[in-house]
């Protein structure tokens, strides 16, 4: 895992790998100095630490290149910059002054309320030990929407887990050839379900559950996956491409199972 933004050392090394990448194989370290405002000794120590980690190569002669393992670091740092954008323009900026959230219970305006994130639904409430809290803007009754403001404390997400469950086309033996009580399985709890193609439609429905999501499935897991909340995405194999490459893009984790059956 990248800490980029939790750690100076860890941004200055993503902030110098970028350099390498763009200017190889010739690094000039001075001028790199100069725009991360930091020494061209403390640049020549970077340097020396990516080396040894196995994230940039070097011929001796100040030719610096980026390897393999050090572009997969660079993309995952990457992700993670992306990621915290993501939430400061959409969640943060978009709504700096007052946010939304469902009533737990009657509330009063002005009231301090904890703040907690359940099912990709922000609530408020009045229970103790959560850390993110805010003052209501007007009463409310419970199970209606509330204004929040003057947001305290971070609200506690953990990303949502993508399962991507790999159907035959029908060419392959479509439906008929997946294993039903796998994926009875794996569809099993609360989780968002989605259906790429005909064939992943019923082996659903063969596996007893209706998907939540038939169009638009890919956006939906990336979404629900940002709101914390698990899901299975049943995709024809032709389609499973493009879905990992657009889960990967936003650095999201995920695991594939193949259900098809000899």
């Amino acid at each position: 895992m990248v800490n980029i933004l939790q750690s100076k050392r860890e941004s200055s090394r993503f902030q110098i790998l970028v350099e390498i990448a763009a200017h190889q194989p010739n690094l000039r370290q001075k001028e790199v100095a100069e725009r991360l405002g930091v020494t061209p000794q403390a640049i020549s120590e970077y340097i020396k630490e990516l080396v040894a980690n196995g994230l940039v190569t070097t011929d001796g002669r100040m030719r610096y290149s980026i390897t393999k393992e050090g572009v997969e670091w660079l993309l995952e740092g990457a992700a993670e910059l992306k990621r915290y954008a993501r939430v400061v323009m959409e969640d943060i900026i978009s709504h700096v002054s007052v946010w939304t959230a469902l009533a737990e219970s009657d509330l009063a305006e002005g009231e301090r309320v904890s703040l907690e994130m359940r099912g990709g639904l922000l609530y408020a409430n009045r229970k103790e030990g959560i850390e993110a809290s805010g003052i209501t803007i007007s009463d409310a009754r419970a199970g209606e929407d509330v204004g929040v403001s003057d947001l305290k404390g971070l609200i506690s997400l953990d990303e949502g887990v993508i399962i991507v469950a790999k159907v035959p086309r029908v060419q392959a033996g479509g439906s008929r050839k997946v294993d039903v009580d796998a994926l009875k399985t794996l569809v099993s709890g609360e989780k968002m379900i989605g259906a790429l193609g005909v064939e992943a439609l019923v082996a659903l429905r063969k596996a007893g559950r209706e998907p939540d999501v038939i169009f638009g499935a890919k956006e939906s897991a990336v979404e629900a996956a940002f709101h914390g909340i698990n899901s299975v995405i049943a995709s024809v194999d032709e389609q499973v491409p493009s879905l990992l490459e657009r889960l990967e893009s936003e650095g999201l984790k995920y695991e594939l199972v193949d259900l098809t059956t000899v």
